[in-house]
Formats: C-alpha cells, structure tokens, sequence
C-alpha cells in the first residue's frame, strides 16, 4: 500500500507535468528559430556606406523553429509546411498574409505568437489563383483573384462575406485600402476600380479619359500603391510606373522599357517608405530599384539567385514599420533598424526576403 507521502509525491508529480504539458501548448511547442552568425549582406557592399541590410528569409513554417524534444515525445513529429509560388503580401498586427497560387490560398505567418498556417477556404469562399491581398484594420481579408475574376472579402475569423464583380471583363490583380475606399487594378479593362468600403459599390475609376497613346493611358495596370498625394500603378503592359493624384490626373512616369539603369523589363510590385521613396521589384532583372520622389534612382539590390539576399522571380515589394520588432535581432550590432522591406520570391530556396532600411549607431 502507497503511504500518504508517496500520494502526495505522485500527485505533485503528475501535476507538474500538466503544467508543462499546457505551457508548451500555449508556446506552440517550438524552439526559437536560431540565428545564423554570418558576414552581413549590405547593400551597396562595402566601402560604400550601407542603407540596406539582407536580414533573414521565411520560407515555411521551419522559420518558426523546431519543437521542443517534450513537445515531439507528447505529439509525434511536426508536419514542415512549405510555400509553394508565393506572390503577393500584405503584412498588419503582427501577422503576414501570403497569397500563394501554388496552394489556390494563403499562407498566414503569426510573428507575435510564433505561428504557421495555410489558409484555404471552401465553398463560395474557394479562392482559384489568389494573387495579392490587403488587410484592413479591423483583420479584414481583401483577396484580389483573377481566376476567380473577383475580389473576395473575409472576415477577422476567415469567414466568407462577399465578391466584387464588375459588369464587364474584371481580372483584378491588386487591392489596396486608402481611407475608405477600396482600390483594384484591372488590366483586363485598363482600369483602375475605386470602391466604397462599406456599400461596396463601385463609385468610380480612371484612366478612361486618356486613349492609347496618351502618357496617362493604362495599357496594363497590375499593382497599385497609393499615399496621401499619389497613386502609383505599375503599367506593366507601358515598362512605366505611372503617378496620377486621387482624382485619376495623370501626373507623371517613372522608366522606362530598357536594360540600362532605372528601367525596366517586367515591372510589377511596388511600395513607398515615409520619405516617398519608391520602391519597384522587377522580375525580369530579378532585382529591387529603389526611386526618390522626383523619380531619380538611388540603389538596386537583389540580383539573380545565387546565394540569401538574391531574387529568383520576385512579385510582390511591401515596406513596413509596425512590425520591426520582430526581426531586430537580425541586424548587424553596428546599425539602428528603420523599417522592413519584404520581397515575395516565386521560385528558389528563400521565398520571402527581409531585409532591412539601416543607419549607423550614433
């Protein structure tokens, strides 16, 4: 018979190891990810002064680490997700969005709370070739489809609510959310959509005041990215990035079709940093250019893959300054962390590059 001191020894035992079980769930069970001690990859590379820095790559759920050895005993091995032809992002509240067609879905990277998963909705919610995304404040999913020839919305909990269709050819390519209104190209119709937020009604578009031939035309407007004075679009059928202001004015162009410096050969994501620098992923040169506000290029980086830092068929640029926390432990000791900058891959090793806008400590 058991005496009392061996219970209550068992019984604290058993206890115990309730404990850890519930706090390694509540961890998701893994191991931080490593960090690599490498030479940093800078750009431009010394004996320039760096402005850029290559930070680290995700390319599937191995970038949130291993789990613990008690996790597997308790568990069983882990499956290792794995993008697939990762295209557009859209990065809010601590959470990266991947549209990826390769699995007709997305992939949501949770940084906050080391978390890994596909999204892959059914029913009328079924997405067909998800291309690029857009979160809003409140965790709603803005899903630009062109097999669907939709633009398909969910909820914060990934619920299906609804599509927007136009009446004639609709191929959306891009959704971005300014204020309250929602912004699609349409390469189809040589249009770009503006919609309201909450009717969901198509209140206008533009450029249809100018003809073929016109600086102002859109022959195919694929991205889309917009500031307080500016929208941007990425004319992928003109090799331009062209500037029109809210009300559809063409402005001006940037580029040009060209292999020789600030032009381009297949133009397609792009994004702004709070100094209205421009930044434009080029998939034919495999690299990221990067423009001022009169149109004037400062650097490139990126390149052919041949090693991290390097491109194989980017898609998709983001710049983002709500989340640096994340990957501050990646920057080289000598330098402040500004803000990210994310570049979607297609093919290659490192699907999502990260790097880093950097300055010199003082």
């Amino acid at each position: 018979m058991i005496n009392i001191t061996a219970k209550k020894t068992l019984i604290l035992i058993m206890a115990c190891a309730i404990s850890i079980l519930f706090d390694s769930c509540a961890r998701i069970m893994h191991k931080p990810s490593k960090i690599r001690k490498t030479t940093a990859i800078l750009y431009p590379p010394p004996p320039d002064t760096a402005r850029l820095q290559y930070l680290t790559s995700i390319s599937g759920s191995g970038f949130m680490g291993k789990r613990t050895k008690f996790a597997t005993f308790v568990m069983g091995p882990e499956d290792v997700s794995s993008m697939s032809k990762p295209y557009g992002m859209n990065i809010c509240n601590g959470k990266l969005y991947v549209c990826d067609p390769g699995i007709g879905g997305l992939e949501i990277i949770d940084l906050e709370n080391n978390g890994y998963r596909n999204f892959t909705p059914g029913s009328t919610g079924q997405l067909k070739s998800p291309l690029n995304c857009y979160v809003d404040k409140n965790d709603y999913l803005y899903v630009a489809d062109p097999g669907r020839h939709e633009l398909v919305l969910y909820d914060s909990l990934g619920n299906y609510i609804y599509k927007f269709a136009d009446t004639g050819n609709f191929k959306p390519t891009d959704v971005m959310i300014y204020g309250d209104e929602v912004w699609v190209t349409n390469p189809d119709n040589h249009r770009l959509n503006v919609y309201d937020k909450y009717t969901r009604k198509l209140i206008r578009y533009f450029a249809d005041q100018y003809g073929a031939g016109d600086d102002g035309f859109l022959y195919s407007p694929f991205n889309v990215f917009i500031t307080e004075d500016i929208v941007y679009i990425t004319d992928f059928g003109d090799f331009k990035i062209k500037e029109f202001d809210h009300n559809g004015k063409f402005i001006t162009s940037i580029g040009s079709y060209g292999t020789g410096i600030g032009q381009f050969v297949r133009p397609k994501g792009i994004s702004c940093d709070k100094e209205s620098n421009l930044f434009v992923v080029d998939a034919g040169f495999e690299n990221t250019q990067m423009f001022n506000k009169k149109g004037q290029l400062l650097m490139f980086f990126g390149g052919p893959y041949k090693g991290p830092g390097d491109m194989w068929l980017p898609a998709k640029v983001i710049v983002d300054y709500d989340n640096v926390k994340y990957f501050k432990k990646y920057v080289d000791p000598k330098y402040d962390l500004n803000y990210l900058i994310l570049v979607s891959n297609q093919y290659g090793p490192d699907k999502i590059n990260i790097y880093g806008s950097i300055s010199p400590i003082k």
